[in-house]
């Protein structure tokens, strides 16, 4: 791993899995994207982890909804916009690059391997459904796998990476998602130095425990040596351990509601900023320096944001 100066955080602001019942915080119409994540970027956020959603808080891959909130923060700030090529396990291929394919971006997250990725148990903490569309979603990723084949992360590293010039971070659910990975690095379509996202605590993924996140750098290290950039997050509870932990390694870290909407024990997160600011103070902590976007940007090689399209 090679271990950099300066931690970059990166917040992803809304995602795909949690659903507006869960809490009033979080960020759903392109608006509210956009504060947001201006928010998070005057907190010490260097990389904006971006979804979009529709009005009532269905995911969205459609180009038009990413319009409405791309061009509005990049012009306000100079974070790395960083756009989902997951969006959600229901969404074709091409429905899930729509937005990457369109704008571009310095760099986009790119799931290494098909998983089951479960968060039906959102159904038992929910009381009050908002809308008729959020019980059915989550109880659905009990019985739908999310389907990354290798057919589609090649299709995504040529589409978007050889074509756009954008770059990835690799978000890896398991063990086996870093020999996939080396897999396309052997054949010359993944290239050094790597971002991998190490992402613990999914139901069908690899679990939250702090064994997992050592030995996943562990197996990076013999796979890649001193050619990735490690980062890691956990989902729910244990946002903040991992980040932790990942800081003390020498990695990088992310926070963000899509991961986890609390700040504390029974405490719901009122803004990604506030989480932002937490882990920043706790890397500093640590006695490390936050990462500005520029320096995210030479640390991960990326093109420079004058070089995506508006």
């Amino acid at each position: 791993m090679i271990r950099a100066d300066r931690v970059i955080i990166s917040a992803a602001v809304t995602g795909s899995v949690h659903v507006p019942s869960q809490s009033d915080h979080l960020p759903l119409s392109p608006e509210q994207v956009v504060q947001s994540s201006l928010e998070a970027a005057q907190a010490g956020a260097a990389v904006i982890h971006l979804h979009a959603r529709h009005p009532d808080g269905r995911p969205a891959f459609e180009p038009a909804t990413f319009e409405e909130i791309i061009p509005p923060i990049v012009e306000q700030c100079d974070a790395v916009i960083n756009i989902t090529t997951g969006g959600a396990s229901s969404m074709t291929i091409e429905e899930r690059l729509a937005a990457a394919a369109r704008f571009s971006p310095e760099l986009a997250s790119l799931n290494m391997g098909s998983m089951n990725f479960v968060y039906s148990g959102i159904a038992e903490r929910v009381s009050r459904w908002k809308h008729d569309w959020e019980k059915p979603y989550v109880e659905n990723t009990y019985r739908q796998p999310f389907i990354n084949t290798f057919a589609q992360i090649e299709y995504a590293l040529r589409e978007i990476g050889e074509k756009g010039g954008t770059r990835f971070e690799y978000e890896c659910y398991d063990i086996g998602h870093l020999y996939t990975l080396a897999h396309f690095v052997d054949r010359g379509l993944a290239r050094p130095p790597l971002f991998i996202q190490g992402v613990f605590g999914i139901l069908g993924g690899i679990g939250a425990d702090h064994a997992n996140l050592t030995h996943m750098i562990a197996i990076a290290d013999k796979l890649f040596g001193a050619e990735y950039h490690f980062s890691a997050f956990a989902a729910g509870r244990h946002q903040m351990q991992f980040c932790t932990h990942s800081a003390w390694l020498g990695g990088h870290v992310r926070v963000g509601l899509e991961d986890n909407l609390y700040i504390g024990k029974s405490e719901l997160a009122t803004s990604n900023a506030q989480q932002v600011r937490k882990v920043r103070s706790v890397v500093q902590d640590l006695g490390r320096t936050i990462a500005t976007p520029d320096e995210a940007r030479a640390i991960l090689g990326l093109k420079g944001g004058q070089n995506i399209s508006r």
